[in-house]
């Protein structure tokens, strides 16, 4: 089954999750809102997002290989099957990117 985790879309965090399915959506979305480096006593968790500064065709394709490496090594249940980073104006005017990240469950395949 494939799972989406749009970060466009607002979402609150559950501290006690139900099912695998959510755990794991809200552990990607940890890592994708989490830059690299910033969380005490867990700086290897998170993106680089140093990427963003070069050209827009250029970080699109660095920013997917790194959205694919962090999710496959810090969420290892998660198989991504596609990132892709909806164009709206408002986020390109405010400096924010959104991406939206395709996957199935590895326990799944």
């Amino acid at each position: 089954m494939m799972y989406t985790v749009d970060m466009t879309q607002p979402t609150r965090i559950n501290f006690s999750p139900v099912t695998v399915e959510e755990e794991v959506a809200q552990n990607i979305r940890m890592i994708l809102a989490t830059p690299w480096g910033s969380a005490p006593l867990a700086r290897e968790v998170g993106v680089d997002y140093s990427i963003i500064d070069e050209p827009a065709f250029i970080a699109e394709s660095r920013l997917t290989a790194e959205i694919i490496a962090a999710i496959t090594e810090q969420e290892p249940r998660a198989m991504v099957a596609d990132v892709s980073f909806p164009k709206v104006i408002e986020d390109s005017l405010n400096g924010s990117v959104a991406v939206v990240v395709k996957y199935t469950l590895a326990e799944e395949e």
